[in-house]
């Protein structure tokens, strides 16, 4: 990964403006992806990987899930979920408990270290809102208009790549 990182960075010398908006745009996604992928402790003893994070994201914001309902929102498969889930719960992220609703399943909800992982995590996402609401302050509407009519049109030609 590092290494792509620097070859977009040689390949931005000597382009011209037009296209080095491209280029700075894919410096700025390494970039995120880089800190993305990095393990964070989130203020526990337990250092969590990226899937580890958002899975405890989405059973926090989803009371009451459970694996297969997991598996069905991240758009994975229910093993992916029960091997996260597994380590989880080794990390005393997670427990399962019976539904009330229906005794053969488990739902699956966050211990306090949990919670306060999801804490963190939510607090590093308000520090990046911070960020761009920060570089943003002084620009006018038409430009926040364009820009986020760049990106969603962005975001949806890729996935035509």
């Amino acid at each position: 990964m590092y290494r792509c990182y620097i070859l977009i960075n040689m390949m931005i010398k000597g382009v011209k403006n037009k296209a080095r908006i491209s280029y700075t745009l894919l410096r700025v996604v390494w970039k995120l992806f880089e800190i993305d992928k990095k393990t964070r402790y989130y203020d526990t003893d337990q250092q969590l990987f990226e899937a580890e994070i958002h899975m405890i994201k989405s059973i926090k914001e989803s009371e009451g899930i459970h694996v297969t309902g997991l598996a069905d929102l991240l758009g994975v498969t229910k093993g992916a979920v029960s091997q996260i889930i597994m380590r989880l719960q080794k990390k005393g992220m997670i427990i399962k408990d019976t539904d009330p609703r229906n005794l053969s399943r488990l739902v699956l909800r966050l211990t306090p270290k949990g919670e306060t992982a999801y804490a963190n995590h939510e607090k590093l996402h308000q520090e990046f809102d911070d960020l761009v609401s920060e570089i943003l302050k002084d620009a006018s509407e038409d430009k926040i208009a364009f820009l986020r009519e760049f990106l969603d049109v962005l975001n949806n030609r890729m996935d035509d790549l």
